[in-house]
């Protein structure tokens, strides 16, 4: 068995390793780029530390999060393979980074004297609006809502799928719907005995009734 000794490791990168358009435009071609993989719980990069790369998500996921004053852990976004995230909107992070399950992550630094505002503008806009939608769920007060949307939302960005894979556990979830653990499990298995989901494993949704669950998520 292969142990890994540092949180990250270096993979070289293929010429057919798909990459964003907007990257692959933006950053300096001459510099070759290693996918980094991190083992699960490594992390990405800490609240505080100096900011100036994106990310994008090669396979795996990542949770970005920030631990509040009183311990408790608030993640604000989950991120998958494909998706890149790090825009900060000033030179430091503001929240920890950290690989969900073993993950495989490409680090971009700007070309020197390239403008990409207009190439990155359209995926920092998406970016926001996940994050809209996301403090509109946590707004709803009833709680199988938020786990409805939370599915619908893994789905859509799984290609409208029925099977949804979950790299995070329940207390991921919890923690990014702003409920306990118990409470994730307790409407997963509601929504099993409602046959609007079936659960083949713990970390896979198979959505019964989509209707059903997009309308509990509106």
């Amino acid at each position: 068995m292969l142990a890994y000794t540092t949180s990250r490791t270096a993979v070289p990168l293929q010429p057919s390793d798909p990459l964003h358009p907007a990257l692959s435009l933006s950053f300096a071609p001459t510099q070759p780029q290693p996918c980094s993989f991190f083992p699960a719980g490594a992390e990405i990069y800490a609240q505080g530390e100096n900011a100036g790369s994106l990310y994008q998500v090669e396979f795996g996921a990542v949770r970005v999060y920030r631990l509040l004053a009183d311990g408790r852990r608030q993640i604000s976004a989950f991120h998958l393979s494909g998706e890149i995230f790090g825009f900060e909107a000033d030179a430091t992070h503001h929240f920890f980074a950290e690989a969900i399950c073993g993950t495989g992550i490409r680090s971009f630094r700007l070309a020197t004297g390239v403008d990409m505002s207009r190439e990155l503008l359209p995926l920092a806009l998406r970016g926001l609006i996940r994050a809209q939608e996301h403090l509109l769920v946590l707004g709803r007060q009833n709680a199988i809502e938020r786990v409805a949307a939370f599915l619908v939302d893994m789905a859509e960005r799984q290609g409208g799928l029925s099977h949804v894979e979950l790299p995070m556990s329940r207390t991921d979830i919890g923690d990014y719907l702003g409920l306990t653990i118990e409470t994730v499990s307790r409407i997963f298995s509601k929504l099993k005995e409602r046959g609007i989901i079936r659960l083949p494993s713990l970390r896979t949704v198979e959505i019964a009734k989509w209707d059903a669950l997009h309308g509990m998520g509106e």
